[in-house]
């Protein structure tokens, strides 16, 4: 069948790759090399018929299509309607450049006691180090810079004596990282885990650490400068870590810091151990809604003493769940100081808190005032300093306004920036998603994209139950499912063609796409040089497409009405030299936006009493009828 298909290629490449001009057969728009049956032709021709001859072809759109040949398209988009595609999993994903987590088998290679592994990633260590005397394991550059990350210690070790791990600037600066520790450490006798700069700057990280320690005795373990600076991580799980543990001091220092929305949970963490010693320091500190859930933690302990100190300071709301937490224990002291002092009200909720608790010391001093107690420890329990009013959010920059420091300077700004000679500081328009391609029109048709069909999702592109790219398709296929806002019009789009539709559906076919050219100036202060008003600077309708994260490329594509759509060239601050060309776009009605939107908090506004304007990040795109 393959071979009367590129038969029938050869025969059809000869008709469709000529065209007469002046009684003269000349190319028809593919190279010689270029197969016309690849997805890339396929949408080069979709465009040429749906999109009218004056507009230029948007060479940016096409480099996104897929790289698949025409061989793999069809024998993927067979597999597809066969509800087989699962079978060739690794083989898709890799021909058809999607973002997916490689499926690890397990690693038994043998090493020396003293092993270093630097600039290393993707790998299985399962049962590395078990029963080990002695010897020190680095991880140092561990997966650094990497754009998918996926790492599993299983049974890392277990039952070793004196040995010491170093985890340092682990997986730092990566995009999508997730790292599952199962039974890392269990019974192991003395030694250290050190983790110091894990995580720090990734997007989106995710770590499950499963009977972490547990049944160990005397072992440290040490996080320090733990996902600093990371970004939407709601992964951070310690689950039966150090349970059963003898003398077991753990140290979360400067954990979370400056980071935006990360989430940890605690279950059944030091559970009937015996003379655990947690520090909790500078833990979620001046993190944006930093979320924290405490089960279980400490119950039917003996001797354990807690501290949270500088716990969540001056973060952006945030809240934090203690559930159970020293229940049943003997002995156990518990020291909350400076605990919850953020400047927008967050909340706590301790419940069954100490209950059934033996000689137990536990103390509040400079707490939050946004608490709920229930069934709580009425004996040993102090409380000093409590109420204490949060501090304010916002501060005031070198020319004497006010900001707000959870906005990055230059997300929003008001239309009047967009003039010739103004100093505007740059946001960082880096994308920040892996990357990936649009699948072919022929393969996505058959895949299902609804929540009624999470779980088929979930089995096609090998996500298992609470895996973070579960995690991620949900929360996709959700927010795509959404109803749209007050005169929205939008659409979640896998593939070029499907973009292309409905941009024309909404401004008609004669329509040019945009995007800003590069990233330099991210981060930086930058000079407005020429700016352009797209449709003569008139307000106009327009389509803007951003991406969500997902196996395949995948667009958010909406159209609101009422802006104003400018491009402009973007000179470095001294030399006055063009760096970038960016494009912007400017909402002239935000009546129906919510007051907590970033751009009232940036620019000090409410709905409807200002335009707000922001710019296209890189490989975002905005359409727009073509002047």
């Amino acid at each position: 069948m393959l071979k009367h298909l590129l038969l029938l290629q050869s025969f059809f490449f000869c008709l469709i790759n000529v065209v007469f001009v002046g009684g003269r057969l000349i190319g028809g728009g593919f190279s010689s090399e270029e197969n016309p049956f690849t997805p890339k032709a396929s949408l080069i021709r979709y465009w040429n018929k749906e999109i009218h001859g004056q507009s230029l072809r948007s060479e940016f759109l096409i480099s996104k299509a897929s790289p698949l040949t025409a061989v793999e398209s069809a024998t993927f988009s067979k597999l597809a309607a066969e509800n087989s595609l699962p079978t060739r999993f690794p083989d898709f994903c890799s021909a058809a450049n999607l973002f997916c987590f490689p499926d690890l088998t397990p690693s038994l290679e043998k090493h020396d006691s003293d092993s270093k592994f630097s600039v290393y990633d993707q790998k299985n260590f399962t049962n590395y180090g078990s029963a080990r005397a002695g010897g020190t394991d680095s991880f140092k550059t561990y997966s650094k810079d990497g754009n998918v990350v996926t790492d599993s210690f299983r049974r890392y070790g277990r039952s070793a004596a004196a040995h010491d791990e170093k985890f340092t600037v682990y997986a730092e600066s990566s995009n999508v990282v997730e790292e599952n520790f199962n039974s890392y450490g269990t019974f192991g006798t003395g030694g250290a885990g050190e983790f110091t700069n894990y995580q720090n700057g990734v997007n989106n990280p995710t770590s499950r650490f499963t009977a972490y320690s547990d049944g160990g005795n005397g072992k440290t373990q040490s996080f320090k400068t733990y996902t600093h600076e990371a970004n939407a991580g709601n992964g951070q799980s310690f689950t039966s870590y150090g349970k059963n543990g003898n003398g077991l001091p753990n140290e979360f220092a400067s954990y979370g810091v400056s980071a935006n929305v990360i989430g940890s949970g605690f279950s059944n963490y030091g559970e009937s151990g015996n003379a655990a010693n947690d520090t909790f320091t500078s833990y979620g500190s001046d993190g944006n809604v930093p979320q924290n859930n405490f089960k279980n933690y400490g119950s039917s302990g003996n001797s354990a003493v807690d501290t949270f100190a500088n716990y969540r300071d001056k973060a952006n709301v945030g809240d934090d769940s203690f559930s159970s937490y020293a229940k049943d224990s003997n002995a156990e002291k518990v020291n909350f100081v400076n605990y919850g002092q953020s400047f927008n009200p967050g909340s706590e909720t301790f419940t069954g808190y100490g209950k059934d608790a033996v000689n137990h010391k536990i103390s509040f001093k400079t707490y939050t005032p946004n608490s709920t107690f229930k069934d709580y420890a009425k004996k040993g329990v102090g409380f000093a300093k409590y109420n204490v009013s949060s501090s304010s959010a916002t501060t005031a920059n070198g020319e004497g306004k006010t900001v707000n420091k959870w906005i990055e300077p230059g997300k929003f700004f008001r239309e009047s920036v967009l003039k010739e000679g103004t100093v505007i500081p740059m946001p960082d328009i880096k994308d920040k998603m892996p990357k990936r391609s649009f699948l072919p029109r022929s393969i996505i048709t058959k895949l299902p994209f609804t929540a009624s069909k999470i779980g088929e999702i979930k089995r096609i592109f090998h996500a298992g139950e609470n895996s973070t790219m579960g995690g991620i398709i949900t929360e996709a296929v959700t927010e795509c499912e959404r109803a749209p806002s007050v005169g929205e019009t939008k659409r979640c789009v896998g593939s070029a063609e499907d973009m292309i539709d409905f941009a024309t559906s909404v401004l008609g076919r004669t329509v040019v796409v945009r995007t800003t050219e590069n990233v330099a100036g991210s981060k930086q202060k930058v000079v407005v040089g020429k700016v352009n008003g797209i449709n003569g600077g008139k307000i106009t309708k327009a389509v803007s497409c951003h991406q969500s994260l997902y196996p395949y490329l995948l667009y958010y594509c909406h159209s609101v009405p009422k802006v104003r759509v400018y491009e402009a060239d973007l000179l470095e601050l001294n030399t006055k030299k063009k760096i970038n060309h960016g494009i912007a776009i400017c909402h002239m009605d935000t009546s129906s936006w919510g007051p907590s939107h970033g751009a009232f908090l940036a620019l000090g506004s409410k709905p409807g009493r200002i335009e707000v304007c922001h710019w296209i990040f890189e490989n975002d795109m905005n359409w727009a009828i073509a002047d």
